[in-house]
């Protein structure tokens, strides 16, 4: 089956670098003005462990949708004015969930996300004035909006859906390596070279390993960061105690990835910071004859 010819159009949406400067622009303003990192994890999802802005937006286009359908009964004028309220209101947390995420992503996201968010502004904005229309009797005009404002928002859903699907933005960059990894324990690499303290880079049956060295405890992740990718050996080291809303005292070692900021706990792999909100894959590990093994959980 060929694909729709507007799925061509969206595709070259990746590489309009004229795009570029808005979005360094829209990303300052996002950055500045939700700048407390627990404000952003929140946003991002990371008490949840999956991005909220997909879940938001259920609201607004459940609302917009559902007002859809009364206007085409007749009899139900408020009731769909209270829906398409509802659905203009829902819009703005919806809304600034998906900029948090759209500021922590690669610049060919950007510029669809960012088409994306100007199809939802532009809908929301119908909704707005379908609304005031609705409020000074004119209903006629008022559903005419409304549906235009659904059209609006189905094409908005559409890039959104080209994102994630597509871009893979949002989904989890590390969910295969349990896959790919075979069964069974394997070797990592003598003990003696595995400097104490130190992030270092392992590769086992072809999949990149981030090995952490505590004295005799080895603690091993997946070193494609579950967020975008990144590499994980080149990120730094911290203790949870230095992360923004840490507990004091608490010297767990973590990594930050160097490309996003996603901080992970290296002994259990959980999110501490996003924009990561999936755990990294974690490893069993044990020292046989001073050559260290890894295996997945259970698989040994």
């Amino acid at each position: 089956m060929m694909p729709l010819p507007a799925l061509e159009l969206v595709a070259r949406l990746e590489d309009a670098a004229w795009l570029d400067p808005v979005s360094k622009k829209v990303r300052k303003v996002v950055k500045t003005v939700i700048r407390p990192r627990w404000a952003r994890d929140v946003l991002h999802g990371v008490p949840v462990g999956h991005p909220v802005h997909p879940l938001a937006v259920q609201v607004p286009m459940g609302a917009w949708i559902s007002a859809a359908v009364l206007d085409a009964l007749p009899g139900n004028e408020r009731a769909s004015a209270v829906l398409v309220g509802v659905g203009a209101l829902s819009a703005v947390p919806a809304a600034v969930a998906g900029f948090t995420d759209w500021s922590e992503l690669h610049p060919q996201q950007q510029r669809v996300g960012l088409v994306h968010a100007a199809a939802n502004i532009a809908a929301t904005t119908i909704y707005a004035a379908s609304l005031v229309q609705r409020a000074r009797g004119r209903q006629g005009s008022g559903k005419a909006l409304a549906y235009l404002g659904l059209g609006t928002i189905s094409a908005g859903g559409f890039l959104g859906g080209h994102l994630t699907y597509r871009q893979a933005a949002g989904v989890n960059h590390s969910e295969e390596i349990p896959h790919r990894f075979p069964q069974g324990w394997h070797k990592l690499a003598p003990l003696a070279d595995l400097p104490d303290g130190k992030l270092t880079k392992r590769d086992v049956a072809g999949i990149p390993l981030l090995v952490h060295r505590e004295g005799n405890r080895i603690n091993v992740l997946s070193d494609v960061c579950s967020h975008l990718s990144g590499p994980l050996h080149e990120g730094k080291l911290k203790a949870a105690a230095e992360i923004p809303g840490g507990t004091a005292g608490d010297n767990q070692p973590c990594v930050v990835c160097p490309w996003h900021k996603s901080t992970f706990a290296l002994r259990t792999g959980e999110v501490l910071s996003g924009p990561a909100t999936a755990r990294q894959p974690l490893f069993s590990s044990r020292i046989t004859d001073g050559l260290v093994e890894v295996c997945l959980p259970g698989a040994d």
